[in-house]
C-alpha cells in the first residue's frame, strides 16, 4: 500500500523503517525536516529500566512546592492553567500505587525489546555507531536518600530491570567527575543512549528515501474518506495527497487529526528544556540521572546535555528560557568544574498523555487510518517497537506486545 506516515521524529521514522520492510510504498508528510522537532533535543535515554510513569505515588504532596519555585522541575503558566488543570487531575488519578504498576508493567513491554527493534533499522541505515549501551547511573548525596526513591526501583526490578547497588569507591572509579557529590549510586547496565538524537532521526528517514519514500513538506489539515476509508489526505496548500492508508505519528501536533478520525485523546504538551555544554572537559562515560536535582546528563557528540524540567503552557506561547538557565546552574552544581564558555539551549513539545502510556492503536472511524503518539519522555526509548507492533497491525498480524494497555479508547 502507498501509506502516508504524518511526523518525521523518532516515532514516524521507526514505523516508516518498519512498514518498508513489509513492501509498502511511504510517503512522510511534515512541513520540518527530520529529526528537527521534539526528537532534536531530548535527553537520548535508550532506557529498559524507564517504564515509571511521570505521576508516582505521593507526588502531589510535592506539587505546591515546585509550583511556588518559577525555576523548579515543574512550572505552569498562570494563562494556561485553566486549560490544563482537567488533564492534571486525570494524571494524578493515574498515580496511585496499583495504578503506577498497572502502567509501568505495560511500558515495560514497549521498553524490553529497545535494542531487539532498533537493530534491523540501524544495520540498513549504517547508523549502530550513533547508539551505544553503555548504561545509565541514578545517582545520590547518599543512601539514605536513595530510600525516597526505594518503591519505584523495587518496582523496576520486580518487572526484570536490571538494577546493581554502586557504593562511593566504586561509584567514583566508574565515574571521577562525580567524585565529591554523590555518594551511592544504582547502576542500569543494559541502558544505552544515542550520540544524537537528531542524527540518529535523520539517518533512519535517509534511509527510506533511498528505500523509495517521499517527504511531502506541507501541513495535514484533514481527510478525505470513503466509507470507513481514508482516500487522501487535505493539505494546507496544494492538492491533497492519495493515499492507501495514514499513520498519525505527529507528536504533540498529533490531537486534532486523531480527533478527526473519531478518537478524542487528552494529549497534551509537556514542553521540555535542554542546555548543551560544548567542552569536553567532562569524561562522563555513562548516562546520569540525578534523581535529587531532577536532571539527567547525558555525554553526546554536540557536547554534555543536560535535561530534565516540566512546562505546561501549550504549542503556541515562546519559550522561558530561564528554564534552561536553571538546568545549567543545576549542572555547575554537579559538576563545579565544567566549562560553560560555549553553551546552546532548547526547547520542545513532548507529547504526554496523563497515564504516560502512548497511544498505538487503529483508528475507531477508519480501518486504513492508525496512531501512533503520546510517548512523553520516552519517544527515543519506544519508537522502534512502536513501529514494529504499528506495522504488524497494518499487515492484520497479531502483535507481538498487547497493545490493550495503548488503546485510543481507554479514555471513554
Amino acid at each position: 500500500m502507498h501509506i502516508a506516515v504524518v511526523g518525521t521524529g523518532i516515532v514516524g521514522a521507526c514505523t516508516a523503517a518498519w512498514l518498508q520492510r513489509d513492501g509498502h510504498q511511504i510517503t512522510f508528510v511534515d512541513p520540518l525536516e527530520p529529526g528537527e522537532a521534539c526528537s532534536f533535543g531530548n535527553a537520548g535515554s535508550l532506557s529498559p529500566s524507564a517504564c515509571l510513569p511521570v505521576g508516582m505515588p505521593n507526588m502531589w504532596k510535592k506539587v505546591p512546592s515546585w509550583l511556588l519555585d518559577p525555576l523548579g522541575p515543574l512550572t505552569i503558566r498562570t494563562t494556561y492553567l485553566p486549560r490544563v488543570l482537567p488533564w492534571l487531575v486525570r494524571m494524578l488519578q493515574h498515580s496511585t500505587p496499583h495504578e503506577v504498576t498497572r502502567i509501568a508493567t505495560a511500558l515495560q513491554t514497549l521498553l524490553r525489546p529497545i535494542f531487539d527493534c532498533y537493530g534491523p533499522l540501524l544495520d540498513r541505515a549504517d547508523a549502530n555507531a550513533l547508539v551505544r549501551r553503555t548504561g545509565c547511573l541514578y545517582v545520590y548525596s547518599s543512601r539514605e536518600a536513595a530510600n525516597q526513591w526505594k518503591w519505584g526501583m523495587a518496582l523496576r526490578k520486580s518487572l526484570g530491570v536490571n538494577l546493581v547497588n554502586v557504593e562511593r569507591d566504586e561509584l567514583e572509579e566508574l565515574e571521577p567527575d562525580l567524585k565529591g557529590r554523590f555518594r551511592f549510586g544504582i547502576l542500569a547496565p543494559d541502558n544505552g543512549s544515542t550520540l544524537d538524537p537528531s542524527q540518529l532521526v535523520k539517518a533512519l528517514v535517509a534511509q527510506s528515501v533511498r528505500d523509495g519514500a517521499r517527504h511531502d513538506h506541507r501541513s495535514v489539515t484533514g481527510f478525505e474518506r470513503e466509507g470507513r476509508r481514508v482516500t487522501g489526505l487535505r493539505m494546507d496548500r496544494g492538492e491533497p495527497l492519495a493515499v492507501d492508508g495514514v499513520v498519525v505519528a505527529a507528536g504533540a501536533w498529533s490531537g486534532k487529526l486523531a480527533r478527526q478520525l473519531g478518537d478524542p485523546v487528552p494529549l497534551e504538551t509537556q514542553r521540555g528544556y535542554h542546555v548543551t555544554v560544548r567542552s569536553s572537559n567532562l569524561k562522563l562515560r555513562h548516562t546520569v540521572m540525578a534523581s535529587e536535582n531532577n536532571i539527567m546528563v547525558n555525554p553526546m557528540a554536540m557536547g554534555l546535555r543536560l535535561a530534565g524540567t516540566v512546562e505546561f503552557a501549550g504549542l503556541e506561547r515562546a519559550p522561558n528560557y530561564e528554564r534552561a538557565q536553571a538546568l545549567l546552574r543545576q549542572g555547575q552544581l554537579l559538576f563545579p568544574h565544567l566549562d560553560t564558555s560555549e553553551v546552546t539551549q532548547w526547547m520542545g513539545h513532548r507529547p504526554c498523555m496523563p497515564d504516560s502510556l502512548p497511544v498505538i492503536d487503529r483508528s475507531r472511524d477508519a480501518d486504513n487510518a492508525w496512531l501512533a503518539f503520546g510517548h512523553g519522555h520516552m519517544g527515543m526509548c519506544m519508537g522502534a517497537t512502536t513501529g514494529r507492533e504499528v506495522a504488524h497491525l497494518v499487515a492484520g498480524r497479531t502483535t507481538q506486545v498487547d497493545l490493550s494497555p495503548f488503546s485510543a479508547r481507554r479514555f471513554g
